[in-house]
C-alpha cells in the first residue's frame, strides 16, 4: 500500500529535499507507509530514507537527515492517511441508535478505528481489528489502547455485541497484555445482562491482566425516548446502581491492597444514581478515565477549588448565568458559592437543563441540545453572560447536537455566551476574568 502527498510545508525537510505534492510515499528507511501511525512512527528518525513514486510510476529514492522529533513536512489529503474504520456491531445498548432522524450527519457514523484509539483516546471493541493492526500495535508498543469489553464471558459478548466474532477478537486484548500493551477498559452496563454474576466474572478476568491493565471504568448504558424497535433495556435505579458501586468499590479496595492502585471505578453517574456521595478526587488516582465519566465531578471540584484558594477576591460587579446538565447543577452551584465568599458583588444563577429531546433520564451536559437550551432559557434575564460546557458543542465549538448554532442561542437569548472547557481552574478564571 501507499499514500499520496496532499501538500509539502514550506521550510520544511521534505521541501529542502526537493519532494513534491502530488508524489506517492511507499516507505521510509525500508518500512511499509500504510497510515497516520506508520508514519507518525518512523519519522522520529533522524536519518530517513523515503521511496517515492511519480504519476507517471518513476521511482526514486531521497535521503533526509533531520532533528529526531522534527515533522518531515508533509500534508496528506485525510489526518489518517486513508478512510476511518466503521463499527460492524450491532451492540444492544449502542447510543447511535437510539438518535432521532435530522441531526448532524457526523453523529451517525459509527467509529471502531484503533488509530484513534491511541489518538485521540477513543474507545474500540477489538472486533474490527486486523491481525496486521494487532501485531502492529504489539511491535510499535502503542500505549494506551482504550477497549470496549462490556464482558469477558465469549457468548455473552456475541449475544450483547451482536457480532459473531466478538467473543474470538477477546484474544487480542489477553495478548497485547501479555505484550505489556496499557489498556484501559470500558464495560457499558445494562441491568440483567452483565451485571451482578457476570460483572463479578469480567473484574476478576480483567483485573488479573494487572498492570497491563491499568483502569476499568463500569458505565451505566444511556437510555433516550428514541428507542422503539430496539432491544427491551432497563435503566439503573438507586438500588441497582448501588449494587454496581459497591462491586467497583470492593474490588477497587483488593486492588489497592494488593499493588497499591485502585483500578477499578463506576462512573459518577452511578454514583449519582444509587444517591451516594461522590468520592474526593485522591480516590481516582491518575484519572485515567475521566472521558467515561470517572472522576469528572472530583476532578473539576479540586481543580476549582484550588485556584479559588490563590485568587484574593474581588468587589467587582458581575451578573452571569450558568446553564448545565441537571447532575452537574449542584455540584456547579456549591463551587459558585464559595467563589461568592470571596466575590460579594456576584450575581449567578444555576439553571439545569432538562434534557426533553433525548428524554429526562438523559441528565449530562454533554447531550444537552440548542433547543432545549432556548426553549428554557428564552425570555429569561440572564445578566452579562451565559456561561455553557464545551461538551455542549461540537469539537469545532459552534453547533450543538441537534444542529442549533451557537450564534443562534446567543440572538434567540439575547446574550454572549461564553463556553468552559471541562476544567475547574478556566472556569474561575473566565467568571473572574471575563470583562
Amino acid at each position: 500500500m501507499a499514500v499520496v502527498i496532499y501538500a509539502v510545508d514550506r521550510g520544511s525537510p521534505a521541501e529542502r529535499a526537493g519532494i513534491l505534492p502530488g508524489e506517492t510515499l511507499y516507505s521510509m528507511n525500508g518500512n511499509e507507509i500504510c497510515d497516520v501511525l506508520d508514519y507518525r512512527f518512523y519519522e522520529t528518525e533522524q536519518e530517513l530514507s523515503l521511496l517515492l513514486g511519480s504519476k507517471e510510476g518513476e521511482r526514486r529514492t531521497v535521503k533526509i537527515r533531520k532533528g529526531q522529533y522534527q515533522p518531515i513536512g508533509l500534508g496528506f489529503e485525510t489526518y489518517l492517511m486513508d478512510r476511518q474504520h466503521s463499527c460492524r456491531n450491532k451492540c444492544v445498548f449502542c447510543f447511535i441508535d437510539q438518535l432521532p432522524k435530522g441531526l448532524r450527519e457526523s453523529l451517525y457514523f459509527k467509529d471502531d478505528d484503533s488509530r484513534l484509539s491511541f489518538l485521540f483516546g477513543n474507545y474500540i471493541t477489538l472486533t474490527n481489528l486486523s491481525q496486521h493492526e494487532a501485531d502492529r500495535i504489539i511491535s510499535m508498543h502503542i500505549s494506551p489502547i482504550n477497549v470496549s469489553v462490556h464482558t469477558t464471558n465469549p457468548e455473552l459478548r456475541v449475544k450483547m455485541m451482536g457480532n459473531r466474532f466478538a467473543g474470538e477478537s477477546l484474544r487480542h486484548l489477553y495478548r497485547f497484555a501479555q505484550a505489556g500493551v496499557k489498556l484501559n477498559c470500558q464495560l457499558v452496563l445494562c441491568h440483567g445482562w452483565n451485571d451482578g454474576e457476570e460483572l463479578e466474572r469480567t473484574l476478576k478476568d480483567l483485573l488479573a491482566l494487572y498492570p497491563s491493565v491499568q483502569s476499568v471504568a463500569l458505565v451505566p448504558l444511556g437510555v433516550t425516548r428514541f428507542r422503539e424497535g430496539l432491544t427491551p433495556l432497563t435503566p439503573y435505579d438507586a438500588e441497582t446502581a448501588a449494587q454496581v458501586v459497591d462491586a467497583a468499590e470492593r474490588w477497587g479496595q483488593d486492588m489497592l491492597r494488593l499493588h497499591g492502585e485502585r483500578v477499578c471505578y463506576a462512573a459518577d453517574e452511578f454514583y449519582l444514581k444509587a444517591k451516594r456521595p461522590l468520592p474526593p478526587a485522591a480516590f481516582y488516582g491518575a484519572f485515567d478515565q475521566l472521558e467515561n465519566g470517572v472522576g469528572l465531578v472530583a476532578s473539576f471540584q479540586e481543580e476549582f477549588l484550588d485556584a479559588l484558594e490563590e485568587f484574593p477576591g474581588d468587589d467587582a460587579c458581575r451578573e452571569y448565568t450558568f446553564a448545565t446538565g441537571v447532575s452537574f447543577a449542584p455540584f456547579l452551584e456549591e463551587l459558585l458559592d464559595a467563589l461568592h465568599r470571596k466575590c460579594h458583588n456576584l450575581k449567578y444563577r444555576v439553571v439545569p437543563i432538562r434534557n426533553r429531546f433525548f428524554g429526562e433520564s438523559i441528565n449530562v451536559a454533554g447531550l444537552v441540545t440548542g433547543c432545549d437550551l432556548i426553549g428554557q432559557l428564552e425570555g429569561s434575564q440572564l445578566g452579562d453572560a451565559l456561561f455553557l460546557p464545551s461538551s455542549m458543542l461540537r469539537h469545532e465549538g459552534d453547533l450543538f447536537l441537534d444542529g442549533t448554532s451557537l450564534d443562534e442561542v446567543e440572538r434567540r437569548l439575547g446574550v454572549r455566551t461564553v463556553t468552559v472547557p471541562d476544567d475547574g481552574c478556566e472556569l474561575l478564571n473566565l467568571i473572574v476574568g471575563s470583562e
